[in-house]
């Protein structure tokens, strides 16, 4: 370790040395520990579960080098926290030193690996083939199999509640749900999912989806299919941009949901860059003079992109500029390098995890509705991508003073004066539940509500009530939210069990108008069905 100070002399400024040769010191004597008490036999089990297999405790050398590995990534982190580094600078190198931690993991290679090691004995080497088998076919498919996909069919048992599509055009289906109640409210909910991945995550199965428990609550429900863009599709869909999707896009949902609906208002929801949609949709109506939403729902939403977390590290002028010149002007950003990049924020759950299951140990994942969505990825558009990134990851401009502008208009959110429903999961790693909250202070000063919940970007929003998992924290009611910053905010509310959902009914109902009742005929002679819901447009995988 005595050479670190050249080695980082390129990042900063050099590391004191002094403090670098306590460091060294420290993390000497501290294998020195870690040896002698491998050579008593009294080596404690390490404090990481992907150790926690007997097989690694009664295996002294595993045991020892698992330990080894722990002390490493320590010390790599305090030699991180000694060099004095510009932010940027140290989010992307302790990002760097991450992926390479993690990738140096003994659970991760077949010979050091005591739990995969035993299995190969107790199989008679069949769990070898296996993972050779699972590798070859994973290669193939161009990605890693986290769940056991053969289980799930989109229609059949994942995206099942009963509707239809009722409009299309180049850039998503309208699908108007069934209702299942008798009696609805006048006033119809919208809903804007991502356009980055399908929209059934929230409609998985029936006993948790959000879209069936917004029906059973007496709502009358339209939901948008992004189109999932493909490379032979017409050069003018590879080419679609931010404008498009506001205006071909959500603005058209919502004219398209108050003709069918006969309501002048509507409610709206959008879901992380749905959310970011949405907001920036509404903003241009009311610019050009309209106002057709009653209220708004943002779910672990960025509209300030101050602090974008981890994300971070893949946002600076160059990067844009390449990816303008790769993209800007058509083409697609492949769905498999989005889900690379969302997975490699969280390494050792969603990479490394099934390196050692699916390949060391030779098993099949498990069914799992959720990580058979994740596997479902999207294109994107390359003028949509670009702007995207430059205009709120790096250059922040849907905050600025009078909004940014489309076409002849500008979308400015402080135009938004409307009720705001916001929520953030706490443990959210792409959206950290602090930049959602900064939603507030883009928008005009309101009796707003924000909902803080437990577990992170998708665990969080998908919490059903019957379940009674987890906790939301919310302030309590006539407390406004708008005057706290985010840790007043976490000092001042209070815990609530279980789900999140049933506030947000709570909050939602009264916005919603009178109950009537329901029709069972879905859509009308201006916009008649199409097809059976869940529509063609979900179905398309990303080749």
């Amino acid at each position: 370790m005595s050479s670190n100070n050249r080695a980082f002399q390129g990042f900063g400024k050099p590391i004191d040395a002094t403090r670098c040769a306590e460091l060294q010191a420290r993390y000497m004597q501290q294998w020195q520990d870690l040896w002698d008490q491998a050579q008593r036999g009294a080596l404690p089990p390490p404090q990481d579960r992907r150790f926690a297999d007997a097989a690694w405790q009664s295996n002294p050398t595993a045991l020892f080098n698992a330990h080894i590995w722990q002390l490493s990534v320590q010390a790599m982190n305090e030699m991180l926290g000694l060099m004095e580094l510009e932010t940027a600078q140290r989010e992307r190198l302790g990002f760097s030193m991450m992926q390479w931690a993690e990738a140096m993991s003994p659970s991760n290679y077949l010979m050091l690996n005591p739990q995969a090691l035993q299995t190969m004995m107790d199989t008679g080497g069949q769990s070898v083939l296996e993972g050779m088998s699972n590798f070859m076919d994973d290669w193939q498919k161009g990605r890693l199999t986290q769940t056991d996909e053969s289980q799930f069919q989109l229609g059949h048992n994942v995206g099942t509640t009963s509707g239809a599509v009722v409009f299309q055009n180049d850039i998503f289906q309208l699908i108007q749900y069934a209702p299942t109640t008798t009696m609805v409210h006048a006033v119809p909910l919208l809903i804007v999912p991502p356009c980055i991945n399908k929209f059934y995550i929230l409609d998985l199965q029936p006993e948790n989806s959000f879209v069936r428990h917004a029906l059973d609550q007496g709502l009358t429900v339209y939901l948008m299919s992004w189109r999932n863009p493909q490379p032979d599709d017409a050069k003018h869909i590879q080419a679609l941009g931010w404008q498009d999707y506001l205006e071909q896009g959500v603005l058209e949902a919502v004219r398209v949901s108050q003709e069918l609906s006969g309501q002048e208002k509507i409610n709206t929801l959008g879901f992380c860059i749905g959310g970011t949609l949405l907001a920036s949709a509404l903003a241009l109506a009311r610019n050009k003079g309209q106002d057709p939403a009653a209220s708004m729902t943002l779910l672990t939403t960025m509209l300030d992109f101050t602090d974008v977390g981890m994300l971070n590290v893949f946002i600076d002028e160059a990067q844009v500029a390449y990816r303008e010149w790769q993209l800007g002007q058509g083409g697609l950003l492949n769905a498999r390098e989005l889900a690379s990049t969302f997975s490699f924020l969280r390494p050792a759950e969603l990479v490394w995890n099934y390196v050692n299951s699916n390949y060391l140990q030779g098993k099949k994942p498990a069914a799992f509705d959720l990580l058979y969505w994740n596997s479902d990825g999207t294109h994107l558009p390359g003028p949509f991508f670009t702007w995207y990134l430059r205009n709120t990851y790096l250059e922040n401009r849907l905050i600025q003073d009078g909004g940014v502008p489309v076409g002849a208009h500008r979308a400015d959110l402080r135009q938004l004066d409307l009720p705001v429903y916001l929520y953030g999961s706490k443990e959210d790693h792409i959206v950290p539940w602090q930049s959602a909250y900064a939603s507030l202070q883009a928008l005009p000063a309101a009796q707003h509500r924000f909902v803080l919940g437990a577990s992170g970007h998708i665990a969080g929003v998908i919490n059903p009530p019957a379940k009674q998992r987890r906790n939301y924290w919310v302030l309590q009611d006539g407390e406004p939210v708008s005057t706290l910053d985010a840790q007043q905010y976490m000092e001042r509310a209070q815990s609530v069990p279980g789900s999140w959902w049933s506030d947000w009914i709570a909050w939602l109902a009264p916005l919603s108008g009178s109950r009537r009742r329901a029709k069972r005929r879905l859509g009308h002679a201006q916009y008649p069905v199409l097809e059976e819901a869940p529509g063609s447009y979900v179905k398309v995988r990303a080749s």
